[in-house]
């Protein structure tokens, strides 16, 4: 795909194929997460890459809203240190983002579909991932090819209007 059709085309995918998704594919997504914009240049973010079943169901445990993690072909991980201070926190969680986004229009330009988590239980994902107390996992991507329709730019988009989000030199 070309950029554009990447972003378009990318969504929340919830249900995913059994199709395996290639260790190469895996490697591109978490290269995208690792090229990502650092405020400073900090990198403060690791990614966990999880692709075991039964990590995976264990993973889907750990937020409300993050049931979809059980049938991924594999999910990531971003995890950041500890906060020192609320503007490192600020910074991070602003990293962490741009890291998850750029990972998920990776995956779009593969075909590879995406969904993002939470991360609720921070003691449940040290004893699943081996997170040292000094981080903290801030949300997951789950990562697989998409259950029936196959990612493709969306017709309807489920978004406020364009003229209703954009202002141009003052609100």
């Amino acid at each position: 795909m070309q950029t554009w059709e990447a972003i378009a085309a990318r969504r929340n995918v919830r249900e995913f194929s059994a199709r395996p998704v290639l260790p190469a594919e895996l490697d591109r997504i978490l290269e995208a997460g690792r090229r990502a914009p650092s405020a400073n240049n900090r990198q403060h973010r690791d990614f966990v890459l999880c692709t075991e079943r039964d990590q995976l169901q264990a993973l889907a445990q750990n937020w409300q809203w993050g049931r979809h993690v059980a049938g991924s072909a594999a999910t990531v991980v971003v995890v950041v240190p500890v906060p020192a201070t609320s503007r490192d926190a600020e910074l991070d969680m602003f990293d962490a983002g741009q890291a998850v986004m750029a990972m998920m229009l990776a995956a779009a330009d593969l075909g590879i579909g995406s969904g993002h988590a939470s991360v609720g239980d921070q003691a449940q994902l040290r004893r699943l991932l081996g997170v040292p107390e000094s981080h903290q996992g801030v949300c997951m991507v789950a990562l697989g090819y998409p259950a029936g329709q196959p990612l493709a730019p969306l017709k309807k988009v489920d978004r406020r209007p364009f003229a209703e989000v954009v202002h141009r030199g003052k609100w």
